[in-house]
């Protein structure tokens, strides 16, 4: 790897933030999807209304299909070599495991997070009836041993009784979130639950309506994928199915966990909010090959798109593919407080990942 060009190139990108990235009607166009996608709930294995939602947000010339696992796709171009985005629609999240006798839920996780940050908040179970309201009730933490485990995260709809609760046509199998809400803060921040990765899903929306499919002159796949939380499912199977056309690369398009918190030491995965999207060089799952990092990092210098080269803990949707032979080259957006109810982006790094995306389908 050449690490010390990939820095310098994309630092010198840094410095030319383009116009483009402050405009206001973009700006809005990109809270808008935002806001779409972030306030409709999928949890893992439950998509279907984001998978909605992705379509309905769509160019009006896109004709997406939906394969035997649940995926979005959507091609732009003809011809060779073929280029695939994928971004996860699934969020965190629980699903019912049984109806206890006095009424309460028992929970299964779906993905990994810390279950805590949901204890003592409002709830929402999704039947097929509709939401019903409770609250994730508040474990005893308290003991001789500060060490103690507290006991598993069950929540309370408002019954006292295991047919109430089924009454309100709550089954085992059930969806179980926290409420949540696209929220701006200052500046060009936001923060909503399920950022991850909402925010992928809209750069691939926004990048295919800034493209045109009658200039495009090569072929691109968009793909949006289901249970990414619970390993990689549904671009396991998008990887299946394309392995007889030897994609030249697949662009996971997802969160890059940053360290710029105040809790986090910033030697590792720093890639501050508000400097550009992100190339993922290493993570636990793949390893970018250093020809096409190099290669990326020059695209965006010469595109004046703002990019940060950086390495972060987690893996991706892409790493699938590198079993046909695909090389990986994973994209993104720095996020704070990833897998939390408060996950923080800045907006003009989400349109610094737009342009991006279109720089490679129509440059690179």
């Amino acid at each position: 790897m050449r690490p010390r060009l990939a820095v310098v190139l994309a630092l010198a990108a840094c410095l030319a933030r383009p116009a483009a990235a402050q405009d206001p009607a973009r700006i809005a166009e990109a809270q808008d999807v935002l806001r779409q996608l972030v306030e409709t709930y999928g949890v893992s294995g439950h998509e279907a209304a984001v998978r909605d939602a992705v379509i309905r947000l769509l160019p009006s010339w896109a004709n997406p299909t939906i394969d035997s696992a649940g995926n979005v796709h959507v091609r732009v171009g003809h011809g060779e070599p073929l280029v695939v985005f994928v971004a996860h629609v699934d969020e965190l999240g629980f699903e019912v495991t049984a109806v206890r006798s006095d009424g309460r839920l028992d929970l299964r996780a779906r993905g990994g997070f810390y279950p805590s940050l949901f204890e003592a908040e409002p709830a929402l179970v999704h039947t097929a009836r509709g939401a019903v309201p409770g609250v994730f009730a508040v474990r005893d933490s308290v003991g001789p041993s500060p060490r103690r485990t507290p006991a598993a995260l069950r929540v309370d709809v408002g019954t006292a009784s295991r047919a109430a609760t089924e009454a309100l046509g709550i089954r085992a199998g059930d969806a179980v979130t926290m409420r949540k809400a696209y929220t701006r803060l200052a500046g060009m921040r936001a923060t909503g639950r399920s950022l991850d990765d909402r925010v992928g899903c809209a750069a691939q929306i926004l990048a295919l309506r800034r493209l045109d499919p009658r200039t495009v002159r090569r072929a691109a796949l968009f793909v949006w994928t289901v249970r990414e939380e619970t390993g990689l499912e549904g671009a396991r199977a998008a990887a299946d199915q394309l392995a007889t056309e030897r994609p030249a690369r697949v662009h996971a398009v997802d969160t890059f966990v940053s360290s710029d918190t105040p809790l986090d030491p910033q030697a590792f995965a720093n890639t501050p909010l508000g400097r550009g999207a992100v190339a993922r060089a290493v993570d636990n799952g793949s390893v970018t090959p250093p020809a096409l990092l190099d290669s990326l990092v020059a695209l965006a210098r010469v595109a004046r798109i703002p990019l940060q080269v950086g390495t972060t803990n987690g893996g991706n949707d892409g790493s699938v593919f590198t079993r046909y032979g695909v090389p990986d080259v994973p994209i993104g957006w720095p996020g704070r407080y990833s897998h939390s109810p408060v996950e923080v982006l800045d907006l003009g790094d989400l349109l610094a990942l737009t342009d991006l995306i279109q720089a490679i389908v129509e440059r690179w």
